[in-house]
C-alpha cells in the first residue's frame, strides 16, 4: 500500500484557524464518568426512531481523486451544518483489525481517513484518529503495516491508541445484551462526535460489518482481550447494538472503493465498487450497504436490534441522496448465510 496522498482539494471553503486542544475532562479510572463529562456528549446524540435518515451515495470513486470534495457534499446532502462543527472534539475510527500490506481491501483507506479529517478540520473542528484493533496488540505495527501511521504524519494528525487508554464507565445504553456497561476510552469519552470510517466487507459470523459493527473498535484490549472475547460471549448482535446506543452522536462514512467478499472480515477477497456511502444514522447507512451487497438488513440481528433506535433499515423510510442503490447492487460472495439474500436470490445470483 503507497503512503503517499493526494492533496485535499482546493475547492472547499476552509474555516478560518484551528479551534484549541481538546480539554482534558475530570474521569474517574475504571468507575462512573463524572456526570459533566459525559452529558456534554450525550447532548449531541440523536436517537431517529421512526423518522426519515438520508444516506449518500457517491459512485465511481477512487484512491486517486478528490474525496474531500466528496465527502464534503455528501455530508451536506445528508443535512449535516459546517457551523455545527465549530470547535467541537471529532474522533475518526477507521477499521485497522488485523492490517496486511498484501491486502489493503482489509483496512480503510489513508486516503479516506486524511479526506475526511480534512473536512471537519476546515469546519473548524478539533480532529483526531482513533481505533482499538482487535486482533493485534501492537497498535503501532498496525498502523505502519496499514500505510495509516505515514498518512497521519503527513497531515499531522494526532492518533490516539484506543487499547491502551485511560478509561472511564459508561451505562448500557441499549440492554440487549446483559452487560451493565462499557469502559471507554477516554478520547472516546471526550469526543462530541465519532465517525465510523469501515471498510465494506462481509463477516463470516454476522454477515456484514459496516458503520456499526466497525464501532466494536471503540471498546480497549485493556478490558476485553484481543479478540474482545467478552463482547462476543454476550452475544455479538447484541453487543453491537449496545455499543452504538452508548456511543457520543455517531457519522458513518463507508470505504466502499475497494471492499472485501467472501470469507471476511480477514481472509476475503478483494471487491472493486467504487463508492463512498454517507449519512448520520449508521443503522441506514448499514441497511443501504448490506441492499447494495445484495443482502437483506432485517435479516441480519443486530441490525434488526438497530432499526427505528439508531436509525430506519426499512427502504421506505431512508432518503436516498446522491447515488440511488438499486442500480449498484452488485452481489458479494457469503459463505453459509444464504438466508441473507433476497428470496428470488438464494438459488442463483442476484441481479439488480
Amino acid at each position: 500500500m503507497t503512503s503517499s496522498l493526494p492533496s485535499p482539494s482546493s475547492d472547499v471553503p476552509k474555516s478560518p484557524g484551528r479551534p484549541p486542544l481538546w480539554r482534558r475532562r475530570s474521569l474517574i479510572v475504571g468507575g462512573a464518568l463524572v456526570a459533566a463529562g459525559f452529558v456534554a456528549g450525550r447532548m449531541l446524540t440523536t436517537r431517529l426512531g421512526r423518522n426519515r435518515a438520508p444516506v449518500f451515495i457517491a459512485r465511481n470513486q477512487r484512491y486517486d481523486s478528490s474525496l474531500v470534495r466528496t465527502i464534503h457534499d455528501g455530508l451536506i446532502a445528508t443535512g449535516i451544518q459546517p457551523a455545527s462543527f465549530q470547535g467541537k472534539r471529532v474522533l475518526l475510527k477507521p477499521n485497522l483489525v488485523e492490517p496486511n500490506r498484501d491486502i489493503p481491501h482489509l483496512t480503510t483507506h489513508p486516503v479516506v481517513i486524511v479526506s475526511a479529517a480534512e473536512v471537519f478540520r476546515r469546519w473548524g473542528a478539533d480532529v483526531r484518529v482513533g481505533e482499538a484493533p482487535g486482533h493485534v496488540r501492537d497498535t503501532e505495527l498496525a498502523l505502519v503495516e496499514s500505510g495509516v501511521q505515514d498518512a497521519l504524519a503527513a497531515a499531522d494528525l494526532e492518533f490516539c491508541d484506543l487499547n491502551y487508554e485511560e478509561t472511564g464507565w459508561k451505562d448500557n445504553g441499549g440492554r440487549a445484551s446483559k452487560l451493565k456497561g462499557f469502559h471507554l476510552p477516554r478520547s472516546i469519552v471526550e469526543a462530541d462526535v465519532v465517525v465510523s470510517l469501515p471498510k465494506l466487507k462481509t463477516h463470516h459470523w454476522v454477515g456484514a460489518t459496516v458503520a456499526m459493527k466497525n464501532l466494536y473498535g471503540t471498546l480497549p484490549g485493556i478490558k476485553y482481550g484481543w479478540p474482545k472475547n467478552v463482547l462476543h460471549h454476550a452475544g455479538i448482535p447484541q453487543t453491537v447494538y449496545d455499543i452504538n446506543a452508548s456511543l457520543p452522536k455517531t457519522i458513518a462514512i463507508v470505504d466502499a472503493i475497494d471492499c472485501m467478499e467472501g470469507d471476511g472480515p480477514i481472509m476475503g477477497s478483494l471487491k472493486p465498487m467504487g463508492l463512498l456511502l454517507i449519512g448520520p444514522a449508521v443503522a441506514s447507512v448499514d441497511a443501504t450497504a448490506c441492499r447494495i451487497m445484495g443482502i437483506v438488513p432485517e435479516r441480519i440481528p443486530y441490525m434488526q436490534l438497530a432499526a427505528d433506535n439508531l436509525g430506519p433499515i426499512d427502504d421506505a423510510w431512508i432518503d436516498q441522496c446522491g447515488e440511488s442503490w438499486r442500480p449498484l447492487v452488485n452481489p458479494f460472495q457469503i459463505l453459509d448465510r444464504p438466508h441473507l439474500r433476497p428470496l428470488q436470490a438464494q438459488a442463483g445470483p442476484l441481479t439488480s
